[in-house]
């Protein structure tokens, strides 16, 4: 497969994301483990599998001597692009995102990875803090309730796409995990909160208005996850990020 920089559509740290005709094709950088891209391409086909109308796998190949996963293309805008040019709108979308995230949660697949480890291991990766801070995340987090919902990782606005159909599928699935669907919000939460306190609120608002979950419930996950995303180790989002994880003091 020949791949033209005119097909660039986002560039990473660790890849390249092109879109060639009716694929999207992921190239990761040679030193992205390929235990990595392997276990991307598997949790795909296990959230396919559950008859969520996602963009499906095509194929794990390799392009140059790096790892590339080939990924069925679906036509569209993002929401976050429709949310831009039409901010009058704003509840609607966000009401439809909702509705979205929650039709996800209710599917299970028992082969996925479990989110309560996977948080504990980045937790425990952490050097930005120390023993102590670790040991209480790593408490309140043992004590949370352990479901088996399907966890996006990622879910925003700029992973779904709405087609001319008004229908909106959700992409990018590199991060999906089984556990509690209000840790899910809570990153959700945090993502929208790195942009816009008021954007968050509301998406906030409206998941706990429509999954009947207590608004406290939700932001007990907020330090945990908080602390989670710091494995990526953005400088941009690091102080953000620590104001959250500093909330345990006082809650």
């Amino acid at each position: 497969m020949k791949l033209e920089k005119s097909n660039l559509i986002v560039t990473r740290s660790y890849k390249e994301v092109y879109q060639c005709e009716d694929s999207i094709v992921k190239v990761f950088a040679k030193s992205h483990p390929k235990s990595a891209v392997f276990n991307e391409a598997l949790n795909t086909v296990r959230v396919e599998e559950t008859g969520l109308a996602i963009p499906k796998l095509k194929e794990v190949t390799q392009i140059d001597g790096k790892w590339a996963l080939v990924i069925e293309h679906k036509d569209g805008k993002t929401l976050e692009e429709m949310m831009k040019v039409d901010p009058a709108n704003i509840e609607k979308y966000m009401s439809d995102f909702v509705d979205m995230q929650l039709a996800i949660q209710e599917k299970q697949a028992p082969m996925l990875n479990d989110l309560k480890e996977k948080l504990a291991r980045q937790i425990n990766s952490l050097t930005v803090l120390d023993a102590t801070r670790r040991y209480e995340l790593r408490t309140r987090l043992e004590s949370m309730p352990k479901h088996t919902k399907i966890c996006h990782g990622d879910y925003n606005p700029s992973n779904v796409i709405v087609g001319k159909n008004g229908k909106m599928t959700v992409v990018d699935w590199a991060h999906v995990t089984q556990g509690n669907a209000s840790a899910d919000a809570a990153m959700t939460y945090l993502l929208f909160a790195l942009k816009s306190q008021e954007n968050a609120d509301l998406y906030l608002n409206l998941f706990c208005k429509k999954s009947d979950t207590p608004k406290q419930y939700v932001q007990q996950w907020l330090p945990i996850v908080a602390a989670a995303q710091l494995e990526k180790d953005n400088e941009l989002e690091k102080d953000f990020l620590m104001k959250w994880i500093d909330v345990m003091d006082y809650q």
